[in-house]
């Protein structure tokens, strides 16, 4: 994982991890280079490191999750709380989620 993503508190999380988390509390998956995941990140920053963190380059798996809830697309961020697929949500609802916990 690079240094950026340490920085901005991305953890490098498989898809089963995520979705093991994500039952009761939060996976993000992203994509490097995606404006939408960076404005989230950003929104989140102190709290990113109680999510778990998909990059759907690196898991063909997220991959495949992230087209399955978003109509054959890989619409990032896509974001499960508590079980609950939300295509590129609102930063403040991912953050009220996040500071909730587990």
């Amino acid at each position: 994982m690079g240094l950026l993503n340490r920085l901005l508190g991305r953890t490098g999380a498989t898809h089963a991890a995520a979705q093991a988390q994500a039952e009761h509390g939060v996976a993000i998956y992203w994509r490097p280079g995606c404006p939408f995941c960076l404005a989230l990140t950003a929104a989140v920053r102190r709290h990113a490191g109680r999510a778990a963190w998909v990059d759907i380059w690196q898991d063909p798996d997220a991959r495949a999750y992230v087209r399955s809830v978003n109509d054959g697309n890989e619409t990032v961020p896509t974001v499960v709380i508590d079980g609950v697929a939300h295509t590129n949500p609102a930063p403040g609802l991912v953050l009220a989620a996040l500071r909730r916990g587990p």
